[in-house]
């Protein structure tokens, strides 16, 4: 897989500078990320916008962004298959893995207005 060519745009917006495809995903020069949703408090531990991982959260990014399209459960698959192929360790792409996993469930109970029992 190549890894992901960016230009800051903003504080926290990039735009891919150069097409990007993995497993069948294309993902157009132009297209707009933020990097990962890391909560500040670990960001010395898990930078939002590092190399390690940038290029498996564009193409999470671009899933999620046409997730009519993929659905999340593809897109964080995905994600997680991008992340070990890159080289990050398997024990932190499994808790990117997880974390994402927990927040689309958040995300959609919470647009369902259904508590979250159960989780």
């Amino acid at each position: 897989m190549n890894r992901v060519v960016v230009q800051p745009i903003d504080k926290d917006k990039f735009r891919v500078y150069k097409d990007l495809s993995y497993q069948g995903i294309y993902i157009p020069k132009g297209f707009v990320t933020n990097g990962a949703n890391i909560p500040r408090i670990f960001w010395s531990l898990f930078p939002p916008n590092s190399p390690e991982y940038l290029s498996a959260v564009v193409i999470h990014d671009y899933m999620c962004a046409n997730v009519s399209e993929y659905g999340y459960e593809m897109a964080d698959r995905y994600f997680y298959d991008a992340m070990l192929e890159i080289g990050v360790a398997k024990w932190k792409a499994k808790l990117f893995y997880f974390w994402v996993k927990w927040y689309h469930k958040f995300k959609v109970f919470k647009n369902r207005g259904t508590p979250l029992a159960g989780l």
